[in-house]
Protein backbone atom coordinates (compact mmCIF):
# COMPACT_ATOMS: atom_id res chain seq x y z
CA UNK A 1 0.00 0.00 0.00
CA UNK A 2 1.64 3.25 -0.78
CA UNK A 3 2.51 5.01 2.19
CA UNK A 4 0.72 8.62 1.33
CA UNK A 5 -2.62 6.81 1.65
CA UNK A 6 -1.80 5.56 4.92
CA UNK A 7 -1.46 8.90 6.53
CA UNK A 8 -4.93 9.42 6.26
CA UNK A 9 -5.10 7.83 9.87
CA UNK A 10 -2.42 10.11 11.49
CA UNK A 11 -4.27 11.79 14.42
CA UNK A 12 -6.84 9.65 14.92
CA UNK A 13 -6.80 6.30 17.06
CA UNK A 14 -5.11 3.02 16.01
CA UNK A 15 -7.98 1.57 13.90
CA UNK A 16 -10.19 -1.60 16.16
CA UNK A 17 -9.85 -4.37 13.87
CA UNK A 18 -5.46 -3.48 14.20
CA UNK A 19 -5.60 -3.20 17.24
CA UNK A 20 -7.32 -6.50 17.64
CA UNK A 21 -5.01 -8.45 15.52
CA UNK A 22 -1.45 -6.83 17.26
CA UNK A 23 1.06 -9.38 16.04
CA UNK A 24 3.48 -9.96 19.19
CA UNK A 25 7.04 -10.19 18.83
CA UNK A 26 8.19 -12.65 21.64
CA UNK A 27 6.21 -15.55 19.77
CA UNK A 28 5.15 -17.55 16.78
CA UNK A 29 1.30 -16.64 15.57
CA UNK A 30 1.55 -19.68 12.98
CA UNK A 31 3.38 -22.78 12.15
CA UNK A 32 5.23 -21.85 9.72
CA UNK A 33 8.38 -19.90 9.10
CA UNK A 34 9.45 -18.57 5.65
CA UNK A 35 10.65 -15.70 3.86
CA UNK A 36 8.34 -14.40 1.46
CA UNK A 37 10.17 -12.08 -1.34
CA UNK A 38 10.81 -8.72 0.99
CA UNK A 39 14.82 -9.27 1.56
CA UNK A 40 18.02 -7.39 0.55
CA UNK A 41 20.42 -8.49 2.56
CA UNK A 42 20.80 -10.15 5.78
CA UNK A 43 23.45 -11.24 8.43
CA UNK A 44 24.43 -11.67 11.76
CA UNK A 45 24.10 -8.06 12.95
CA UNK A 46 20.65 -6.93 10.51
CA UNK A 47 18.39 -7.85 7.99
CA UNK A 48 17.59 -4.87 5.43
CA UNK A 49 13.87 -5.59 3.95
CA UNK A 50 11.49 -4.04 1.18
CA UNK A 51 8.31 -1.98 2.06
CA UNK A 52 5.24 -2.36 -0.09
CA UNK A 53 5.85 0.76 -2.37
CA UNK A 54 9.14 -0.78 -3.39
CA UNK A 55 7.00 -3.60 -5.86
CA UNK A 56 4.39 -1.57 -6.74
CA UNK A 57 5.66 1.90 -7.52
CA UNK A 58 5.48 0.79 -11.22
CA UNK A 59 1.59 1.26 -11.08
CA UNK A 60 1.80 5.05 -9.10
CA UNK A 61 4.13 5.73 -11.83
CA UNK A 62 2.16 4.71 -14.46
CA UNK A 63 -1.15 6.50 -12.99
CA UNK A 64 0.84 9.55 -12.64
CA UNK A 65 1.66 9.88 -16.24
CA UNK A 66 -1.45 9.68 -17.08
CA UNK A 67 -2.83 12.78 -15.01
CA UNK A 68 -0.22 14.02 -16.27
CA UNK A 69 -1.51 13.48 -19.83
CA UNK A 70 -5.02 14.35 -19.16
CA UNK A 71 -3.93 18.15 -17.81
CA UNK A 72 -3.86 18.85 -21.69
CA UNK A 73 -7.84 18.47 -21.65
CA UNK A 74 -7.47 21.84 -20.14
CA UNK A 75 -5.94 23.65 -22.68
CA UNK A 76 -8.15 21.70 -25.84
CA UNK A 77 -11.00 22.65 -23.80
CA UNK A 78 -9.61 27.14 -24.58
CA UNK A 79 -12.04 28.99 -25.83
CA UNK A 80 -11.06 32.98 -26.46
CA UNK A 81 -14.32 33.84 -26.12
CA UNK A 82 -16.23 31.68 -23.75
CA UNK A 83 -15.24 32.54 -19.95
CA UNK A 84 -17.31 29.99 -18.44
CA UNK A 85 -15.76 27.10 -20.64
CA UNK A 86 -12.58 28.78 -19.92
CA UNK A 87 -13.02 28.67 -15.64
CA UNK A 88 -13.81 24.66 -16.47
CA UNK A 89 -10.46 24.08 -18.35
CA UNK A 90 -8.79 25.76 -15.75
CA UNK A 91 -10.44 23.58 -13.29
CA UNK A 92 -9.57 20.71 -15.31
CA UNK A 93 -6.23 20.99 -15.99
CA UNK A 94 -5.50 22.35 -12.26
CA UNK A 95 -7.20 19.16 -10.84
CA UNK A 96 -5.03 17.00 -12.78
CA UNK A 97 -2.00 18.82 -11.88
CA UNK A 98 -2.45 18.29 -8.36
CA UNK A 99 -3.18 14.57 -8.88
CA UNK A 100 0.24 14.33 -10.75
CA UNK A 101 1.85 15.46 -7.92
CA UNK A 102 0.38 13.66 -5.67
CA UNK A 103 1.00 10.39 -7.14
CA UNK A 104 4.46 11.32 -8.31
CA UNK A 105 5.82 12.83 -6.05
CA UNK A 106 8.81 10.81 -4.37
CA UNK A 107 8.96 8.39 -6.92
CA UNK A 108 10.99 10.51 -9.04
CA UNK A 109 13.77 12.67 -7.61
CA UNK A 110 13.50 10.40 -4.68
CA UNK A 111 15.41 7.25 -3.63
CA UNK A 112 15.41 4.14 -5.66
CA UNK A 113 14.57 1.88 -2.50
CA UNK A 114 13.41 2.46 1.11
CA UNK A 115 15.11 -0.43 2.99
CA UNK A 116 13.70 -1.35 6.35
CA UNK A 117 16.88 -2.26 8.88
CA UNK A 118 16.13 -5.05 11.46
CA UNK A 119 18.78 -4.76 13.67
CA UNK A 120 19.54 -6.85 16.30
CA UNK A 121 22.12 -5.69 18.40
CA UNK A 122 20.06 -2.37 18.80
CA UNK A 123 16.95 -4.61 19.06
CA UNK A 124 15.42 -1.57 17.16
CA UNK A 125 14.02 -1.15 13.37
CA UNK A 126 15.63 1.69 10.95
CA UNK A 127 13.68 3.13 8.14
CA UNK A 128 15.12 5.09 5.35
CA UNK A 129 11.88 7.41 4.53
CA UNK A 130 12.72 10.15 2.26
CA UNK A 131 15.77 11.77 0.31
CA UNK A 132 17.64 14.58 2.30
CA UNK A 133 18.88 17.07 -0.66
CA UNK A 134 21.02 19.00 2.24
CA UNK A 135 22.59 16.65 4.06
CA UNK A 136 25.64 17.28 6.10
CA UNK A 137 28.64 15.33 6.20
CA UNK A 138 27.63 12.11 7.38
CA UNK A 139 24.02 13.19 7.91
CA UNK A 140 22.52 10.39 5.36
CA UNK A 141 19.07 10.17 4.63
CA UNK A 142 15.68 10.83 6.48
CA UNK A 143 15.61 7.94 8.61
CA UNK A 144 13.21 6.67 11.86
CA UNK A 145 13.76 4.72 15.10
CA UNK A 146 11.47 2.08 15.85
CA UNK A 147 12.28 -0.04 19.72
CA UNK A 148 11.59 -3.74 19.19
CA UNK A 149 9.98 -4.09 22.09
CA UNK A 150 6.72 -6.12 23.64
CA UNK A 151 5.00 -2.29 23.49
CA UNK A 152 5.80 -1.43 20.02
CA UNK A 153 2.24 -1.96 18.00
CA UNK A 154 2.81 -4.12 14.91
CA UNK A 155 0.17 -5.56 13.78
CA UNK A 156 -2.27 -7.29 10.89
CA UNK A 157 -3.53 -4.86 9.27
CA UNK A 158 -6.58 -5.26 6.50
CA UNK A 159 -7.44 -2.82 3.82
CA UNK A 160 -10.99 -2.85 2.08
CA UNK A 161 -10.44 -2.39 -1.50
CA UNK A 162 -12.80 -2.22 -4.42
CA UNK A 163 -10.80 -5.32 -5.83
CA UNK A 164 -11.27 -7.05 -2.31
CA UNK A 165 -9.24 -7.35 0.71
CA UNK A 166 -5.30 -6.51 0.66
CA UNK A 167 -3.59 -7.61 3.82
CA UNK A 168 -0.02 -6.38 5.23
CA UNK A 169 2.13 -5.54 8.19
CA UNK A 170 1.62 -2.29 9.70
CA UNK A 171 3.46 -0.37 12.70
CA UNK A 172 1.76 2.36 14.47
CA UNK A 173 3.69 5.20 16.79
CA UNK A 174 1.36 6.80 19.26
CA UNK A 175 1.29 10.69 20.37
CA UNK A 176 0.76 11.54 23.74
CA UNK A 177 -2.87 10.99 23.06
CA UNK A 178 -2.79 7.30 22.22
CA UNK A 179 -3.47 8.98 18.49
CA UNK A 180 -1.13 8.23 15.85
CA UNK A 181 1.76 10.00 15.16
CA UNK A 182 3.68 7.86 12.21
CA UNK A 183 2.21 5.05 10.74
CA UNK A 184 4.84 2.62 8.16
CA UNK A 185 4.38 -0.93 6.61
CA UNK A 186 6.60 -3.75 6.24
CA UNK A 187 7.32 -6.13 3.19
CA UNK A 188 4.98 -6.79 0.65
CA UNK A 189 1.17 -6.99 0.33
CA UNK A 190 -0.91 -9.90 0.51
CA UNK A 191 -3.76 -9.77 -1.80
CA UNK A 192 -6.71 -12.12 -0.31
CA UNK A 193 -7.68 -13.70 2.34
CA UNK A 194 -5.74 -16.84 0.87
CA UNK A 195 -2.12 -15.47 1.80
CA UNK A 196 -2.53 -14.43 5.16
CA UNK A 197 -0.72 -17.60 6.18
CA UNK A 198 2.39 -16.35 4.11
CA UNK A 199 1.87 -13.01 6.20
CA UNK A 200 2.15 -14.86 9.22
CA UNK A 201 4.76 -17.25 8.03
CA UNK A 202 6.66 -14.34 7.09
CA UNK A 203 5.85 -12.28 10.51
CA UNK A 204 7.02 -15.73 12.31
CA UNK A 205 10.72 -15.28 9.89
CA UNK A 206 11.71 -11.96 11.38
CA UNK A 207 10.64 -12.11 14.88
CA UNK A 208 12.77 -15.51 14.93
CA UNK A 209 15.83 -13.37 13.31
CA UNK A 210 15.54 -10.59 15.89
CA UNK A 211 14.83 -13.05 19.05
CA UNK A 212 17.20 -15.67 18.19
CA UNK A 213 19.02 -14.74 15.08
CA UNK A 214 19.67 -16.33 11.80
CA UNK A 215 21.10 -19.48 12.10
CA UNK A 216 18.06 -21.53 11.53
CA UNK A 217 16.11 -20.02 9.05
CA UNK A 218 14.80 -21.54 5.62
CA UNK A 219 16.78 -19.37 2.90
CA UNK A 220 14.63 -16.32 1.69
CA UNK A 221 12.64 -16.90 -1.44
CA UNK A 222 14.91 -14.52 -2.93
CA UNK A 223 17.79 -11.51 -2.18
CA UNK A 224 16.37 -8.32 -4.29
CA UNK A 225 18.27 -6.82 -6.09
CA UNK A 226 20.18 -3.05 -5.06
CA UNK A 227 20.81 -2.07 -8.61
CA UNK A 228 18.39 -2.70 -10.77
CA UNK A 229 18.77 -3.40 -14.32
CA UNK A 230 16.59 -3.08 -17.42
CA UNK A 231 15.58 -6.64 -17.34
CA UNK A 232 14.63 -6.61 -13.16
CA UNK A 233 12.42 -3.74 -13.84
CA UNK A 234 10.60 -5.80 -16.83
CA UNK A 235 10.47 -8.86 -14.26
CA UNK A 236 9.08 -6.52 -11.66
CA UNK A 237 6.42 -5.53 -13.99
CA UNK A 238 6.14 -9.23 -15.30
CA UNK A 239 5.46 -10.36 -11.66
CA UNK A 240 3.27 -7.60 -10.47
CA UNK A 241 0.38 -8.21 -12.79
CA UNK A 242 0.45 -12.17 -11.42
CA UNK A 243 3.47 -14.07 -9.84
CA UNK A 244 2.12 -17.24 -11.12
CA UNK A 245 -0.65 -15.82 -14.28
CA UNK A 246 -1.24 -18.03 -16.42
CA UNK A 247 0.94 -17.29 -19.91
CA UNK A 248 -2.29 -16.51 -21.88
CA UNK A 249 -2.82 -13.70 -19.33
CA UNK A 250 0.67 -12.43 -19.46
CA UNK A 251 0.22 -12.23 -23.01
CA UNK A 252 -2.53 -10.53 -22.97
CA UNK A 253 -1.32 -7.86 -20.59
CA UNK A 254 1.83 -7.29 -22.28
CA UNK A 255 1.43 -3.91 -24.01
CA UNK A 256 0.76 -2.35 -20.32
CA UNK A 257 3.54 -4.62 -18.88
CA UNK A 258 5.83 -2.64 -21.11
CA UNK A 259 4.17 0.51 -19.98
CA UNK A 260 5.08 0.07 -16.70
CA UNK A 261 8.44 -1.31 -17.25
CA UNK A 262 9.59 2.26 -18.92
CA UNK A 263 7.68 4.22 -16.40
CA UNK A 264 9.58 1.79 -13.72
CA UNK A 265 13.08 2.77 -15.47
CA UNK A 266 12.61 6.65 -16.07
CA UNK A 267 11.95 6.88 -12.29
CA UNK A 268 14.69 4.78 -11.38
CA UNK A 269 16.98 6.82 -13.36
CA UNK A 270 15.97 9.92 -11.82
CA UNK A 271 16.30 8.80 -7.97
CA UNK A 272 19.92 7.20 -6.47
CA UNK A 273 20.58 4.70 -3.94
CA UNK A 274 19.97 5.75 -0.11
CA UNK A 275 22.41 7.21 2.60
CA UNK A 276 22.26 5.62 5.73
CA UNK A 277 23.62 8.30 8.21
CA UNK A 278 26.85 7.46 9.66
CA UNK A 279 25.78 6.98 13.24
CA UNK A 280 23.93 3.96 11.70
CA UNK A 281 26.36 2.45 9.56
CA UNK A 282 28.72 2.48 12.42
CA UNK A 283 26.63 0.27 14.59
CA UNK A 284 26.18 -2.17 11.42
CA UNK A 285 29.47 -3.33 10.78
CA UNK A 286 29.64 -6.79 9.80
CA UNK A 287 32.39 -9.02 10.66
CA UNK A 288 34.73 -10.31 8.23
CA UNK A 289 33.84 -14.03 7.48
CA UNK A 290 30.15 -13.81 8.87
CA UNK A 291 28.82 -17.07 7.97
CA UNK A 292 25.18 -15.46 7.44
CA UNK A 293 26.41 -12.83 5.41
CA UNK A 294 23.98 -13.03 2.22
CA UNK A 295 23.96 -12.69 -0.51
CA UNK A 296 27.58 -13.59 -0.72
CA UNK A 297 29.28 -14.88 -3.74
CA UNK A 298 27.61 -17.57 -5.70
CA UNK A 299 24.31 -16.80 -4.38
CA UNK A 300 21.43 -15.37 -6.87
CA UNK A 301 20.12 -11.82 -6.61
CA UNK A 302 17.14 -10.63 -8.22
CA UNK A 303 14.09 -12.45 -10.15
CA UNK A 304 16.09 -13.14 -13.15
CA UNK A 305 19.51 -15.38 -11.00
CA UNK A 306 17.13 -16.69 -9.01
CA UNK A 307 14.75 -18.41 -11.36
CA UNK A 308 17.77 -19.57 -13.30
CA UNK A 309 19.14 -20.89 -10.41
CA UNK A 310 16.07 -22.70 -9.11
CA UNK A 311 15.90 -24.32 -12.57
CA UNK A 312 19.70 -25.40 -12.29
CA UNK A 313 18.64 -27.06 -9.01
CA UNK A 314 21.16 -24.65 -7.04
CA UNK A 315 18.66 -22.55 -4.99
CA UNK A 316 15.49 -23.94 -3.30
CA UNK A 317 12.50 -23.27 -4.73
CA UNK A 318 10.05 -22.10 -2.32
CA UNK A 319 11.88 -22.79 1.06
CA UNK A 320 10.01 -22.56 4.46
CA UNK A 321 10.64 -24.06 8.06
CA UNK A 322 8.30 -24.84 10.56
CA UNK A 323 8.28 -23.82 13.84
CA UNK A 324 9.37 -25.83 17.00
CA UNK A 325 6.84 -27.01 19.44
CA UNK A 326 3.58 -25.04 18.07
CA UNK A 327 0.61 -25.59 20.40
CA UNK A 328 -2.10 -23.86 17.85
CA UNK A 329 -3.49 -25.42 14.78
CA UNK A 330 -1.46 -27.27 12.47
CA UNK A 331 -2.76 -26.36 8.90
CA UNK A 332 -1.42 -22.95 8.24
CA UNK A 333 -4.49 -22.22 6.60
CA UNK A 334 -6.74 -22.77 9.37
CA UNK A 335 -4.30 -21.01 11.16
CA UNK A 336 -4.69 -18.03 9.30
CA UNK A 337 -8.40 -18.59 9.15
CA UNK A 338 -8.50 -18.01 12.97
CA UNK A 339 -6.48 -14.28 12.90
CA UNK A 340 -8.80 -13.62 10.40
CA UNK A 341 -12.06 -13.53 13.00
CA UNK A 342 -13.15 -9.90 13.91
CA UNK A 343 -11.62 -10.73 17.04
CA UNK A 344 -8.62 -13.68 16.75
CA UNK A 345 -8.21 -16.00 19.79
CA UNK A 346 -6.96 -13.89 23.01
CA UNK A 347 -3.37 -16.01 22.66
CA UNK A 348 -2.85 -15.08 19.48
CA UNK A 349 -4.15 -11.38 20.16
CA UNK A 350 -2.71 -10.46 23.29
CA UNK A 351 0.30 -11.08 25.33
Amino acid sequence: MDERLMKNCVGKPVPEWDIAHRLPIDRPVGPDIQETGATFRMNSVYMDVIEPSFLEKQWFIAAAAMAFAAIGIGPYMYDPGDVITNCMAFIIAAGFAGLTWKLGRGLFLGLCRRPIRFHRGERKLYLIRKRRFFAKPGEGDVVWEVPWTKDSIFCLHREITTFGNVFHIRHYTLDERDNVARVFSIGREWMSEAEVKLLLAQWNYWCHYMNSGPADLPKPMLFHTEKETPRESFLFSLYGVGLRAPVLYRIIMMPFILVFTVMRIIANATCRDPIWPDAIEGISTVAPGDPYAEPREGTPVGWEQTVLAQRRGEYPDDPKGKVDNWQGEPNGAANADLWLQARPPRSFAEA
